[in-house]
């Protein structure tokens, strides 16, 4: 069987998420299940259908989706109502959208993160309790509680924190 010429092919659009915050890993497996559930739950079985959304790729803290061309819209909508990843608090915020997984691809080579102070944080305070810094980019910091026994996980801005 020989492929469908150019003009035969269903058209489709590939978006680039970055997740927020950092340190996730993501399944590409079970994001695809969260993002089923978000575009079925807010526009039904039908329209799901006609979107057909599906993650293609996920490299370092962006992941790529494809849906049918002229349904990015709907589906930039419903990633937008996704909060929560294997009850982990998760964003999904879009970066772009091509026709192209490639040309996303170098966009994600392209960007990089500014962090205007790159001196080292290993630990601070807040509210009198020790942390360890997860992240730090810019005014976000993302902070775990220090011990074994306590894995909380905060999300800060500089102004929050007590000590440096």
């Amino acid at each position: 069987m020989s492929p469908r010429p150019p003009t035969l092919r269903e058209k489709r659009r590939y978006i680039l998420a970055y997740i927020e915050p950092a340190g996730i890993n993501i399944d590409q497996k079970d994001l695809y299940y969260v993002l089923t559930d978000a575009v079925t739950s807010l526009w039904g079985d039908a329209l799901s259908g006609v979107i057909m959304a599906a993650v293609v790729a996920s490299q370092d803290r962006y992941v790529i989706i494809r849906c049918r061309r002229g349904t990015e819209r709907e589906l930039v909508i419903a990633l937008s109502t996704i909060t929560t990843y294997r009850n982990t608090p998760l964003a999904l915020r879009i970066v772009a959208t091509s026709g192209t997984i490639e040309t996303l691809k170098e966009r994600i080579r392209g960007i990089k993160i500014h962090d205007p102070d790159p001196s080292p944080l290993p630990e601070c305070t807040f509210e009198k309790r020790q942390f360890l810094i997860n992240q730090c980019n810019g005014q976000k910091v993302d902070v775990i509680e220090k011990g074994f026994k306590n894995t909380n996980r905060l999300f800060l801005t500089r102004e929050d924190l007590e000590e440096l």
